[in-house]
């Protein structure tokens, strides 16, 4: 098999920590989606990252359907197999990813020229995502993990919204949301997270 996409994009981010938390044999080809001309478009109709070649002419894509399919290809995924944990997991998989979309939408407006610049999108995407981050601490336990007591996709989704956030978002989120900050420290030091960073990050406290 065979992922493409960009080592910034948090959407690609999430299958390549899903890769190494299950050691799937994937190989990570960097490809831009944006260029004119972009091979992505030939594997993607929506021209968008990731992509995850399955076999010979045989693509996938949108980061839900590529994780899922991920997770599900060792027969042992890593939802909780109560229905209940199943849709606390799945709230936190909304929240993050909304999370990463807020941030996105903010990033592409800061790259328009100054004068084109919408600055009411871009406060309303920032209260989006200082919304969320509250949602989370609230509904935190402030256990090791946000759902029972392994690792699940919650994990793994939130965690790469809130590093993304870091990079992409910078501020200072951690001293009012204790709980949360406590719990990513946590996550984000596995060595899936580690090996995965975008080019350029510097974790908060390392500058």
């Amino acid at each position: 098999m065979k992922l493409y996409g960009s080592p910034t994009s948090p959407y690609v981010r999430k299958a390549r920590v899903l890769i190494r938390e299950k050691s799937i044999p994937c190989e990570f080809v960097v490809e831009d989606p944006w260029p004119a001309g972009s091979p992505i478009a030939e594997k993607n109709p929506l021209g968008k990252v990731p992509v995850l070649e399955t076999g010979p002419g045989s693509y996938l894509f949108e980061s839900g359907f590529v994780t899922h399919y991920l997770d599900h290809l060792d027969g042992r995924p890593l939802a909780p197999k109560d229905a209940a944990g199943y849709w606390q997991s799945q709230w936190w998989q909304a929240l993050g990813n909304g999370i990463i979309d807020a941030v996105i939408a903010r990033v592409l407006e800061t790259r328009r020229p100054p004068e084109k610049q919408w600055q009411e999108k871009m406060e309303r995407e920032e209260s989006r995502v200082h919304r969320a981050i509250s949602a989370g601490e609230r509904a935190s336990k402030g256990g090791r993990y946000l759902v029972g007591d392994r690792f699940t996709m919650a994990d793994l989704v939130l965690g790469v919204a809130l590093q993304y956030v870091d990079f992409r978002y910078p501020h200072d989120w951690r001293t009012t949301h204790a709980k949360l900050a406590r719990w990513h420290a946590g996550i984000s030091a596995r060595r899936s997270f580690e090996e995965t960073l975008p080019p350029g990050f510097v974790k908060p406290g390392r500058a």
